[in-house]
């Protein structure tokens, strides 16, 4: 499977309260594209979301922030997809993972919901799983009664540097994933970044 990325989707509960809560983390990513291409999100009622256009090198990709709670996220999805004519192919969901351990990041394209409220909403509208995620790790608490809480909190500072550097690194391949050499990045992003410590791009 080879398409070009058209649509990227943070996955994210609105409100203040939840910003820096590790929920939010698929929103951080597409906060953090938009910030360094000068672009300002903006609410789309049609979209039941934030939304911006950026242009990457030669290529342009819509940018979405469902303002949906997490379980409602497939609407806000589906709504902007159905606009824009958009097949799930071309489809990127950045979103939080407690499987993967605090800033890990891993691309694939398919696959269940693993426990996710926003992905299971998605794949319920769109009525397919046909489409790629973006899963960012943020740690599991331990155990099952614990994930709730835990996702709903705010990560230590070190876990949310952390995450910053693991998005950092998803920027450098960006341009194969808009490309859709969605194999060369899943290779650039299973590979650790050779050094955390480089001047920030987001």
């Amino acid at each position: 499977m080879s398409r070009s990325i058209q649509l990227i989707v943070g996955l994210a509960n609105p409100g203040k309260e939840y910003a820096d809560t590790r929920h939010n983390a698929g929103a951080w990513f597409v906060e953090a594209l938009a910030h360094s291409s000068h672009l300002t999100l903006r609410h789309e009622n049609k979209y039941h979301g934030l939304h911006g256009l950026i242009q990457f090198s030669t290529q342009s990709c819509h940018l979405l922030i469902p303002t949906t709670y997490m379980n409602h996220s497939g609407q806000a999805v589906r709504s902007c997809m159905n606009y824009l004519k958009l097949p799930p192919e071309s489809l990127l969901v950045a979103h939080d993972d407690i499987d993967l351990p605090v800033g890990t990041i891993k691309l694939k394209f398919d696959g269940g919901d693993g426990g996710h409220n926003g992905l299971k909403d998605i794949i319920r509208h769109l009525n397919t799983k046909q489409f790629y995620r973006l899963r960012i790790g943020v740690g599991h608490p331990g155990t099952r009664e614990q994930v709730v809480d835990y996702v709903l909190n705010t990560p230590s500072k070190a876990d949310r540097q952390q995450i910053n550097s693991a998005l950092e690194h998803v920027y450098d391949a960006l341009p194969l994933i808009l490309s859709g050499d969605i194999a060369k990045a899943m290779q650039k992003l299973h590979t650790a970044p050779a050094d955390n410590n480089e001047k920030s791009k987001i």
